[in-house]
């Protein structure tokens, strides 16, 4: 098949600025643990590590909402925290508690991890067999954290509700800090441009913690690193899209845009979509923002959601997505609602 006789990838090219009606559907964390195929994978297999780094395992879950919804993108199936793991802390993931660093950069410095690249090759392994099967029209989306995001793991050696650890390390020791910023970025964009090379068409950068800073700090630690990533990767490779999603960054958005330069903008639920597209860049590509609560509620509280969001951004180039991710109690009948109501 020429390129001119394959399907067009509709989510691309939105991505690229094109206004499209109805607008392109995925779902952040939408090969997960709502659907009973993933689950049955799961329990199989073991451990949430033990996925990710199979390939094989890796390529079946980031297929499995493909195949049962349609959607237009697909998402890598991996974690943020293979960034670390790279750059040499131990990761595993303790039952019912979530992930675990060591040792916590709080109270040890970044000279004493040894790097370990090769950690990253059964990703890329990963994204080159999802590529080879993945339908013609499907946006294949690669991932990384923020430096951030990230930072404030390899500093507590868990998540926190309000990374103190994190915040503290950087107001009393900012050159140690920026350190770790720095060391991240420079895995990031070396992580992005593998997952670029092996076959992702995209990518996007989660910054789960954005919300938690200080605007100042917001400046420092969010908009200047992930300007840095977008910059090297855009030298490498210059047409592949970049979507930014600092959760939470509220007010701060407009700024993150034009700062970081991504090619589009992730929206929380909390953000009033009317106003982000009274506020934001005019053109930019917008991605969001269903509240993933909304979808577990369904019926016509569902609906209404759907609608308020297809309104406030029909003159814009949009990505029809939740706030934040998929629920693991998400009905997947209620996916199917959300689909059937984009897609009219």
């Amino acid at each position: 098949m020429s390129d001119l006789e394959k399907p067009a990838k509709r989510l691309l090219d939105v991505l690229r600025g094109t206004r499209l009606d109805p607008p392109p559907v995925w779902l952040m964390r939408q090969a997960g643990r709502y659907l009973p195929e993933y689950r049955a994978l799961r329990a199989q297999k073991g451990g949430f590590l033990d996925l990710a780094y199979d390939p094989a395992s890796a390529t079946e879950v980031t297929l499995q909402p493909i195949r049962r919804f349609g959607f237009d993108g697909a998402i890598l199936f991996s974690d943020i925290l293979v960034v670390p793991h790279a750059m040499g802390q131990d990761l595993w993931f303790e039952e019912g508690e979530g992930p675990r660093l060591a040792p916590q950069l709080v109270d040890t410095a970044l000279t004493a991890l040894t790097p370990a690249p090769e950690r990253l090759q059964p990703i890329y392994e990963t994204v080159r067999r999802v590529s080879a099967t993945l339908p013609t029209e499907t946006t294949f989306l690669g991932f990384a954290g923020s430096p951030w995001t990230v930072a404030t793991y390899m500093v507590a050696g868990q998540g926190s509700r309000d990374q103190a650890a994190t915040r503290r390390l950087a107001y009393r020791d900012p050159i140690a800090f920026a350190a770790i910023i720095d060391a991240i970025v420079t895995t990031t964009i070396e992580y992005l441009s593998g997952q670029v090379e092996a076959g992702v068409d995209a990518v996007q950068l989660f910054d789960s913690w954005a919300g938690t800073l200080s605007p100042v700090q917001f400046d420092q630690w969010v908009i200047a690193p992930n300007r840095r990533i977008v910059d090297g990767l855009r030298a490498r490779h210059p047409n592949t899209p970049i979507i930014g999603f600092p959760k939470g960054a509220g007010g701060k958005l407009a700024a993150y845009a034009t700062g970081t330069a991504v090619d589009a903008v992730g929206i929380d639920e909390t953000v009033d979509p009317v106003w982000a597209h009274a506020n934001l860049p005019a053109g930019l590509p917008v991605q969001g923002n269903l509240d993933p609560l909304v979808l577990i509620a369904g019926g016509a509280e569902l609906d209404q959601a759907v609608d308020t969001i297809l309104a406030a951004f029909a003159a814009r180039p949009h990505i029809f997505n939740l706030g934040h991710g998929i629920l693991p109690d998400t009905p997947i009948a209620h996916v199917e609602q959300v689909l059937k109501r984009v897609r009219g």
